[in-house]
């Protein structure tokens, strides 16, 4: 059985590409499955700015290697899949985890034992039910994407007719990062109202990231497809953040933010054209940080 390539040859990437080759640097977060995490800790720590809590730096910590794990394992069954001859179409990322496979399964592996060790001290009892179901979403995600029994494949095909696989990875994602602010609204009684619209507006991020990289990787056309979800998104975002400017300023400031990474997203497609596959396929999380503009801030 034939092994994928771990380095695809230079014929396959299109010569259009060639001039915009990124920093090493922001490659390698993205090959490294690095990427995802930052987002997810950035964005856990503005939502719990928002509600004017602070979680945990163990609470933190965890959130970011369980991203990670689950990150890793994803590319790594993908790239198994390769293996096999069940699945066509590896990107780089792929090559990359397969290439790295036994030392970023031991790394994984540890990661979500200390996750798990840096976690469970640190939940209220009241958090337990919410994080427990985040896991039993992914878990059911994990079986019907990668294996799993037959019937949970087909129940997972017939939902995917009605909800598109980009909106539950979203919804999924959002809800992991909103965990630690809300333990932390309960162990500090604290009140969530902050945190809707701007846990809204990430959902709605998230899925138009997802939304535009499968568009990039399938090579969609150039011209339309994300203008209106974008500017809608954006829109919704900015409009929001005018209307909480005066009652919630913290809010405010995070949808300004989702907002600009909407616009982002839609000037990368833009300009997609110009730019080496990993560059944009990196670059397209990294606009999802505009949160760090508001480090600092004391509204």
């Amino acid at each position: 059985m034939a092994l994928i390539p771990l380095n695809p040859p230079a014929a396959a990437v299109p010569e259009r590409y060639a001039a915009a080759d990124g920093p090493r640097i922001l490659k390698l977060w993205h090959l490294a499955s690095v990427d995802a995490p930052s987002v997810a800790v950035v964005w856990a720590c503005a939502l719990a700015w928002t509600a004017h809590v602070g979680p945990s730096w163990a609470t933190i910590t965890a959130l970011a290697l369980v991203v990670w794990a689950i990150y890793v394992l994803d590319r790594l069954l993908d790239g198994q899949a390769g293996v096999r001859g069940e699945r066509n179409g590896l990107k780089e990322r792929h090559h990359f985890h397969w290439k790295h496979r036994n030392k970023l399964v031991w790394l994984a592996a540890t990661g979500s034992v200390a996750a798990i060790c840096l976690a469970l001290p640190n939940l209220a009892r009241r958090g337990l039910r919410p994080d427990s179901a985040v896991a039993a979403a992914m878990l059911i995600y994990f079986g019907g994407v990668h294996g799993g029994s037959g019937g949970l494949r087909r129940m997972l095909k017939r939902a995917s007719a009605l909800i598109s696989r980009d909106l539950v990875v979203a919804a999924i994602f959002t809800a992991g990062c909103v965990l630690p602010a809300l333990t932390a609204t309960r162990q500090e009684n604290a009140t969530l109202i902050p945190l809707a619209a701007p846990a809204a507006a990430l959902a709605g991020l998230a899925w138009l990231n997802l939304h535009a990289i499968g568009r990039w990787e399938n090579d969609a056309p150039l011209a339309g497809g994300l203008i209106r979800p974008a500017l809608v998104l954006a829109g919704l975002s900015i409009s929001g953040a005018a209307a909480l400017l005066g009652a919630e300023p913290r809010s405010a400031a995070l949808l300004a933010m989702a907002g600009m990474s909407s616009l982002l997203l839609l000037l990368l497609d833009r300009v997609r054209g110009r730019l080496e596959p990993v560059t944009l396929r990196a670059a397209a999380d990294l606009v999802l940080l505009t949160p760090l503009f508001l480090a600092g801030f004391t509204l």
